[in-house]
């Protein structure tokens, strides 16, 4: 007897090797996926502006680094300098640290953008933050009445997009939805905001072929499996809002599944073994053993990196 419903999905056509480099955008679940291309040594890029929720700024992000824009868009509230284009990860009490890590940022970004093969980016919720003109990527803990909050549609998303679509060619692009619940807006705006994303994301792939034939496009439901395969509690945290770490494996190896050839799990099972034994505490590092683990280790590692050289 079966007692859950499975999400069905069909093998990727397109799939992602060791020689690809990998770009990653977006919510929390972004830097989920990231850390674990991150523990198989995939060449990962992730979220060079910080976590980003919404498809505006995820957008802004990428104009801003592919333009070379260097107006930052900083405001100084609490003793701390911020970008209203990055994540709270960025601000400081100097202005200068500010800027800098910003245009560093930018031209991470920018590399990123210019060299990826594969780009995934997965959109939080529809609901943004408006600070006059501007849709900001975060509030930084500013008075509410500063901004304008309101819910994209669906077709500002997908005008929104289009044109970047058309204008970055020769790429895998891979459109995500979180499975992160925004319970502070409200379930049923919380919906309301992830069939927004969701009906976006299907017109922008249903279409984007015939903007731009020398990408391909897919969708990869990690916000079904997590709503349809894993519809118990046990597999959120603590907050009862994000997945748990069960959930973000189980669904990291349905992404495999999708994405990856038999060559390359297996790829990634020996690089994943060199990434635990790296990462693994030593009780007594200053034993015979002990050093003998590590001269394995270091050998191991030598050798993996004549076909891996990127692998630090």
């Amino acid at each position: 007897m079966k007692l859950y419903t499975s999400v069905d999905i069909a093998p990727s056509p397109k799939k992602i090797a060791y020689n690809d480099k990998i770009l990653l955008l977006g919510s929390c679940f972004a830097d989920n996926i990231g850390t674990k291309f991150g523990e198989h040594y995939f060449q990962a890029t992730v979220n060079p502006f910080g976590t980003l929720y919404n498809p505006a700024s995820i957008r802004r992000s990428i104009d801003l680094s592919l333009s070379r824009n260097n107006k930052h868009y900083m405001l100084q509230h609490n003793g701390l300098w911020h970008s209203m284009m990055h994540h709270g990860s960025f601000s400081h009490p100097d202005k200068d640290v500010l800027i800098a890590r910003c245009e560093e940022s930018q031209t991470l970004l920018r590399t990123a953008l210019r060299d990826a093969t594969t780009i995934i980016v997965t959109f939080g919720t529809s609901w943004v933050y408006k600070m006059e003109y501007l849709v900001v990527a975060n509030c930084h803990k500013m008075p509410a009445e500063r901004f304008n909050r309101y819910c994209m549609s669906a077709s500002e998303i997908i005008e929104s997009w289009f044109p970047l679509l058309e204008q970055i060619p020769n790429k895998h692009w891979i459109f995500t939805v979180s499975p992160i619940r925004h319970i502070k807006d409200g379930l049923h705006a919380n919906h309301l905001s992830k069939a927004n994303l969701l009906h976006a994301i299907d017109v922008l792939i249903a279409n984007a072929r015939d903007l731009n034939p020398t990408s391909t496009y897919s969708y990869f439901p990690a916000y079904e499996i997590m709503l349809d395969e894993l519809r118990d509690y046990r597999f959120y945290a603590e907050d009862m809002v994000h997945p748990s770490q069960v959930a973000v494996d189980y669904i990291w190896q349905r992404f495999v599944d999708t994405y990856m050839t038999a060559d390359t799990k297996n790829e990634m099972r020996t690089l994943h073994q060199l990434w635990r034994d790296r990462h693994h505490t030593l009780l007594h590092p200053h034993s015979d053993d002990a050093k003998k683990f590590l001269a394995q280790i270091e050998q191991r590692t030598q050798e993996l990196k004549k076909q891996y050289p990127w692998i630090d």
